[in-house]
C-alpha cells in the first residue's frame, strides 16, 4: 500500500487550489509525479468561500470543500497500487 504523507497532502492541496482558481465548482483531474510515483485525483467538488472582495472581485479564502465524487489513484511504473488517501485529510490542508 502506498502511504500518503503530510507533505504529499500539501502538494496535492496546492495543485488542487491552483486548478480550482476562483471557481465555486470544479470537476476534473489533477495529476503529477511525486517521488517517482504518478498520482491522479479525479473529482467533482463544490467550493465554499468566506466571501468576495468587492473592490477587485477576487475570491477569498476557501472555507469548505464538499465532494460530490472523487477517486485517487497511485501508479508506480504503470502499475496501480492501493493507497490510504483521505479526502478529509486533503480538505484539512486547504481550509
Amino acid at each position: 500500500m502506498y502511504s500518503i504523507t503530510s507533505q504529499f497532502y500539501s502538494e496535492i492541496a496546492q495543485r488542487l487550489c491552483d486548478v480550482i482558481d476562483g471557481e465555486s465548482y470544479f470537476s476534473g483531474s489533477v495529476s503529477f509525479v511525486y517521488m517517482d510515483v504518478e498520482w491522479r485525483l479525479t473529482l467533482s467538488v463544490i467550493v465554499h468561500r468566506d466571501g468576495v472582495s468587492s473592490s477587485d472581485q477576487e475570491c477569498s479564502q476557501i472555507v469548505n470543500l464538499v465532494p460530490v465524487w472523487w477517486e485517487f489513484h497511485t501508479y508506480d511504473q504503470g502499475v496501480e497500487f492501493i493507497n490510504d488517501f483521505s479526502f478529509r485529510e486533503l480538505k484539512m490542508q486547504i481550509i
